[in-house]
């Protein structure tokens, strides 16, 4: 395995386009050849690399517009990695979640350039929100919860992308 170094100077962005472009390492010649690649045309089962979401609250612009549907796209290695050479969150470490749900959040409302401000400006509930159904997301896969009804204690499941509460 080949180690690359970093100078001071260079930033995240640089050493991951260098990664990008460099080129594959060479595979022994004894290594038994790849299986032929399978037909994409035909696999049913496409990747869902984005997903739609209502806020609890919605967040409000500064015309007072209440913007709650959205959607947020899966995370990258790179969306995650970015932040960490954030001075912002260098300077104050909760600042993360800030800068990541700025970076997949790709719609709100009307509002397309989704940025680290607009993510400041929402309340405490609707990042809450987020920030679990990024997790969910990228880590499930997939946007339901299950749950159990307090009164009667029965089990069923819940879509947290949409809908109100209350509503099957």
């Amino acid at each position: 395995m080949r180690r690359r170094t970093v100078s001071p100077g260079a930033g995240l962005e640089e050493v991951l386009d260098t990664l990008a472009t460099a080129p594959a390492p060479r595979e022994e010649a004894a290594a038994p050849a790849a299986a032929p690649p399978r037909d994409r045309s035909r696999q049913t089962d496409a990747l869902q690399t984005e997903f739609a979401f209502e806020l609890p609250r919605g967040y409000v612009d500064d015309e007072g517009q209440v913007h709650r549907h959205g959607t947020m796209r899966l995370a990258t290695a790179r969306d995650e990695l970015r932040p960490q050479i954030d001075l912002r969150v260098k300077e104050n470490p909760a600042y993360l979640s800030v800068v990541l749900l700025s970076q997949v959040i790709t719609q709100l409302g009307t509002v397309t350039d989704v940025h680290a401000g607009i993510v400041e400006r929402m309340y405490a509930t609707d990042v809450a929100f987020l920030q679990d159904f990024y997790r969910r997301i990228n880590s499930e896969g997939h946007t339901h919860a299950a749950v159990t009804c307090p009164l009667c204690h029965g089990s069923f499941e819940v879509d947290l992308s949409g809908g109100r509460l209350g509503e099957s």
